[in-house]
C-alpha cells in the first residue's frame, strides 16, 4: 500500500544521463569535441550508477 508514495531513486540519475548526454550532443554540433568527450564520460560514470542501483534492487 505505501509502495505507491516511494519514489524511484533511478529517476534522478536517469534525468542527469538524459541532460549530459543532451549537453554533449550540443558541444559535438559546436565543434568542441573536448566537452563532448568529457560530458560523455561523465554520462558514462552515471549510467554505470544506474545499473548498479538496478542490479542491487533486483
Amino acid at each position: 500500500m505505501f509502495g505507491l508514495f516511494n519514489s524511484d531513486p533511478t529517476k534522478k540519475l536517469r534525468k542527469q544521463y538524459d541532460k549530459k548526454l543532451t549537453d554533449a550532443m550540443h558541444a559535438q554540433r559546436r565543434g568542441d569535441i573536448k566537452s563532448y568527450s568529457m560530458l560523455t564520460a561523465e554520462a558514462e560514470k552515471i549510467w554505470a550508477e544506474i545499473e548498479s542501483m538496478q542490479k542491487a534492487a533486483s
